[in-house]
């Protein structure tokens, strides 16, 4: 039988590189995208024509939420793993000194943990029809309080406490069923979450969707009371 999974903000990064590592262990995946101007997904399809769908995705859309869970039900009824990927970060330099853009904030907020709450709402039933039953949500150090060391990033760090929460929330409900949600921080990944690429990282997306995807193939070691807060090393972030 085969293995679903779902991967928000696919198009480039870490989205396409997890894509990557999910084909590779013979998942069949679906792929939500936003910007049309990256075209990692479609090159992939060129290889896996038969195990890779692409779907349009904007997470802080209810109807496009709405839309990409109606394309899953046309292909199965059964969703093994829902990755929420899709961020975006939000001013990183303001502080409490400084004119802060709230509306800003609240523009990471609808797509950093409401985006990730409404494709987990949309996709809880086929997600608990499957064997994994996983949803990982991708967070980072910045959400973590207990080792909090900025005095800004406000939008991108709340965001991420809060999608912390949600996880907590959810797990807290779906693990009585055999459900599961797993945290996991990417590490400081080459990226263009801030708009231009960040190249003075080591790490790769792909460096990262590697061992990332070894703690999701492996997310029943992790299972407890609380979804564990992890990095891609597999190393306990504090909450």
């Amino acid at each position: 039988m085969p293995e679903y999974a779902f991967v928000t903000g696919a198009e480039r990064g870490i989205g396409a590189a997890l894509v990557r590592q999910l084909l590779l262990h013979d998942f069949t995946v679906i792929a939500g995208t936003y910007l049309k101007e990256y075209d990692e997904i479609s090159i992939l399809k060129q290889t896996y024509p038969d195990r890779l769908y692409q779907v349009e995705l904007d997470v802080s859309c209810e109807d496009s939420v709405r839309n990409a869970s109606n394309f899953v039900s046309g292909i199965t009824d059964s969703l093994d793993i829902l990755i929420n990927n899709a961020a975006i970060i939000g001013n990183k330099t303001a502080t409490i000194t400084d004119a802060i853009d709230f509306e800003g904030i609240q523009q990471v907020y609808n797509v950093n943990v409401l985006g990730a709450l409404r494709m987990s709402n949309q996709l809880i039933e086929p997600l608990m029809n499957s064997g994994h039953k996983l949803i990982v949500n991708i967070s980072s150090e910045a959400g973590s309080i207990g080792q909090c060391h900025r005095t800004g990033w406000f939008a991108y760090a709340m965001s991420k406490s809060a999608l912390n929460m949600q996880s907590a929330l959810i797990h807290n409900q779906i693990k009585v069923e055999g459900g599961q949600v797993l945290i996991l921080h990417p590490g400081a990944v080459q990226g263009r979450l801030s708009g231009a690429l960040n190249a003075k990282s080591p790490l790769t997306p792909d460096d990262s969707a590697v061992n990332m995807i070894k703690l999701i193939l492996g997310h029943a070691d992790y299972m407890d009371q609380h979804p564990a807060y992890l990095n891609y090393l597999g190393e306990r972030q504090l909450w």
